[in-house]
């Protein structure tokens, strides 16, 4: 016997998990953090992706979550460079403390 999650579980995970994200994202002043919730955010999108495709038994919601993850890995590599550059720079990473992109 065939013991499956339904797809309405996955999708409540996936609307937790970008909620907080999301709250990550108004409420935390590190850029650090709010990169990580901004992940957060995409996995979720990955996860509803996936679950329907799991449910319509095809392969485009793979091919969504694919190029999602290719996203993520380029705004993460973009993301860390930039913070690291401002650290360098301005010595924190606090957003409210980084008035302008310029020095």
């Amino acid at each position: 016997m065939s013991h499956t999650v339904p797809t309405a579980n996955y999708l409540i995970l996936a609307a937790v998990l970008f909620c907080m994200g999301m709250l990550g994202v108004l409420l935390r002043r590190n850029a650090l953090v709010v990169f990580m919730c901004i992940e957060l955010m995409l996995n979720a999108a990955n996860l509803t992706f996936l679950a329907f495709a799991r449910e319509r038994g095809d392969s485009i919601g793979h091919l969504s979550a694919f190029f999602i993850i290719a996203v993520a890995a380029a705004e993460a590599a973009v993301g860390l460079a930039i913070v690291i550059a401002v650290f360098r720079s301005r010595g924190t990473v606090n957003i409210e403390e980084i008035q302008s992109m310029k020095h």
